[in-house]
């Protein structure tokens, strides 16, 4: 019979050495969020309903391209991180590897699109 202590069965299991890191990110985008989404609920209410004109020249002001386009990055970075401690935790091997990358260009795309988007009729 084997008596393993906890520290013998912990050892090769990996390590935790971000894990922190990545809380806290989290953490910080949520709070992050907390306070930008409303805001940008309430300035694209205030553009809703509006004639293509009006809703061009609303977004062509800082303060609603600013609120949007930090929604965007603030909104899709936060989607990254969650998503991929659910793929690091459901998903192993080579699969996990590619689902990883495929999260990161996807979750960047959109930020990129959006904020794109965003610049272009601000500017």
């Amino acid at each position: 019979m084997r008596y393993l202590t906890d520290r013998k069965t912990a050892v090769g299991m990996g390590s935790a050495k971000t894990g922190t890191a990545h809380f806290w990110a989290m953490k910080v985008s949520s709070v992050a969020l907390l306070l930008l989404v409303p805001l940008f609920v309430a300035t694209f209410g205030c553009a809703l309903g509006g004639t293509y004109e009006e809703v061009m020249a609303y977004y062509s002001r800082p303060f609603p391209a600013i609120v949007a386009a930090l929604t965007f990055i603030v909104g899709f970075k936060h989607f990254n991180d969650g998503a991929q401690v659910l793929i690091e935790d459901y998903v192993h091997g080579l699969a996990q590897k590619i689902s990883l990358i495929l999260l990161a260009c996807i979750s960047y795309a959109a930020m990129a699109t959006g904020v794109f988007a965003i610049a272009k009729i601000a500017l």
